[in-house]
């Protein structure tokens, strides 16, 4: 692997992490919003509800917690010296799929195969 497993996964979590904070201070700044407001917000001719734009940064939050908790994993896989090898079949995961997703736990054949 040309990068540094641990730098990408460090990377890749702080990243995680400040996008975690920033859904949730859009989170937190809907709800406000909505406990300012006194007009019927489902029937809002203006678009999309509070209630809907906050449920779907909810969905991206809870995804992006997933995502921190995968990063968490392989980093607990690099300690042990089981990062980059797939935990479905024990092959070695490429360098460029680490690359590009450092939390990935499964190899390109095991990962379409649950996929289907």
């Amino acid at each position: 692997m040309d990068h540094d497993p641990a730098a990408l996964i460090a990377a890749e979590r702080e990243a995680t992490s400040s996008r975690i904070a920033s859904l949730a201070r859009q989170v937190e700044g809907l709800a406000a919003e909505q406990a300012l407001t006194t007009h019927d917000d489902e029937h809002d001719p203006e678009g999309v509800t509070i209630g809907f734009a906050r449920a779907q940064i909810q969905g991206l939050l809870a995804g992006a917690r997933k995502d921190l908790d995968a990063l968490d994993r392989a980093a607990g896989r690099l300690a042990i010296g089981t990062y980059g090898r797939c935990l479905t079949c024990g092959n070695p995961i490429p360098d460029a799929r680490l690359e590009a997703l450092p939390a990935a736990e499964t190899c390109l054949a095991c990962a379409t195969r649950r996929r289907r």
